[in-house]
């Protein structure tokens, strides 16, 4: 069932904490919504509703991608009107119709995007129902978009700068009084030549170090916690909370690991460790990074690689440390004595650990195509990836920021 198969894109707001989630769904070329044809409301409204948008937005928006058919059968009328954006592709072709069906929505109490804008006139009918321009910062040039700025800002509108790529892309939206933000700079280290691990987080790589290792160094870990105190509280916290549902509250490290066993206390430190060196950056940057462990540590069971679960869930969660820490993935690996298999996937290389983070990427990007590769490639069933990432978005959302 292709509904069943959605893919999130955070926008975030001028502090880059989230404002929204575009959904794209695998509904065609273009990832947009649409109802089951020839069913009964009831029917529509179930399987529209199988992604959970509070799990998968949680307090943000979502933003729906909308065609001509969406439009004028009144799909989206099927989705809560205070928890999604309409956004409007800039292929619907601005018919009385559609301009009605918008003036409509508008009325109701709809918001109202309109994609891939680059100020054509064809827009014009559909500019007073609109509250967000999208300007895609791939399409248009430094002067479109100032422009853009100039002539829509004093109207009230809110421009959205969407696939921004660099840290100087969205530093140049923010200066022309753009205010929200679309795109995958968030994720990408801003490079420094030369630069080695910062001052301030080179405990907590030490302490990825620790628990990373062939054997527990305890002691090491002991060490490290000694000299951040605050790490044992946030360590403490995290382990009595929900996540772990423990029937008996944790004091301490060394009930911990009696409680928890060596394997989990290796993941919960590790948890730990890379949210406080990710302190300085978006949030958005841990929450994408333990979805990912959760979703390769959830797709082991399909693969048969449950063996490897502890591992997999590592490569997940170590997936983002080059953007935490401003660094090459290369040199960022050399600093942790990890396995084999998935230091060569997060180097790029081939294996079967690759595989399965291919397929991850696949479905983050909405690489509908490449997701039927990699899953024929790596042998399981194209529903089980949904799943997994739904499960994986779920367990994530437990997990304090």
């Amino acid at each position: 069932m292709y509904e069943r198969f959605i893919a999130r894109q955070p926008i975030f707001d001028g502090r880059l904490k989230v404002f929204a989630y575009e959904l794209l769904f695998r509904g065609g070329p273009q990832n947009v919504f649409q109802a089951r044809k020839d069913a009964s409301s009831s029917v529509i409204v179930d399987s529209t509703m199988l992604f959970d948008l509070q799990t998968l937005t949680g307090p943000a928006k979502a933003f729906i991608n909308a065609d001509d058919s969406a439009l004028l059968q009144g799909a989206v009328r099927l989705l809560p009107l205070d928890r999604i954006v309409v956004e409007i592709l800039e292929t619907v072709t601005p018919t009385p119709e559609i301009v009605d069906a918008c003036a409509d929505l508008h009325s109701s109490g709809y918001v109202l995007a309109l994609d891939d804008f680059l100020d054509h006139p064809k827009w014009q009918p559909l500019m007073p129902f609109a509250k967000f321009l999208k300007v895609d910062f791939r399409l248009s040039d430094e002067e479109s978009r100032r422009e853009m700025a100039r002539r829509y800002l004093p109207k009230g509108l809110h421009l959205l700068a969407e696939k921004v790529e660099t840290q100087a892309e969205l530093e140049q939206a923010r200066a022309f009084g753009y205010t929200y933000f679309q795109g995958y700079f968030f994720s990408k280290p801003t490079m420094v030549e030369g630069r080695n691990v910062p001052g301030n987080k080179l405990n907590y790589v030490r302490l990825l170090d620790a628990v990373n290792g062939a054997e527990l160094r305890f002691e090491k870990v002991e060490e490290i916690l000694k000299q951040e105190p605050s790490l044992v509280y946030k360590l403490l916290r995290y382990i009595n909370s929900p996540l772990f549902a423990l029937r008996t509250e944790v004091h301490g490290i060394s009930q911990a690991i009696s409680l928890l066993g060596e394997t989990e206390f290796r993941r919960w430190v590790s948890i730990v460790a890379l949210v406080c060196m990710a302190g300085d950056k978006p949030p958005e940057l841990i929450r994408t990074a333990l979805t990912r462990a959760y979703f390769c540590e959830e797709i082991s069971h399909p693969l048969r690689m449950t063996a490897h679960a502890s591992d997999l869930f590592l490569m997940g969660l170590l997936s983002m440390t080059d953007a935490i820490l401003d660094m090459p993935m290369d040199q960022v690996l050399s600093h942790l004595p990890l396995s084999a298999e998935v230091h060569t996937a997060l180097a790029g290389g081939s294996n079967r650990f690759r595989d399965v983070y291919e397929t991850l990427l696949s479905y983050e990007q909405a690489d509908w195509e490449n997701l039927s590769v990699q899953t024929a490639k790596i042998g399981t069933a194209e529903e089980c990836v949904p799943k997994c990432y739904l499960s994986a978005a779920k367990r994530a959302a437990i997990v304090t920021i």
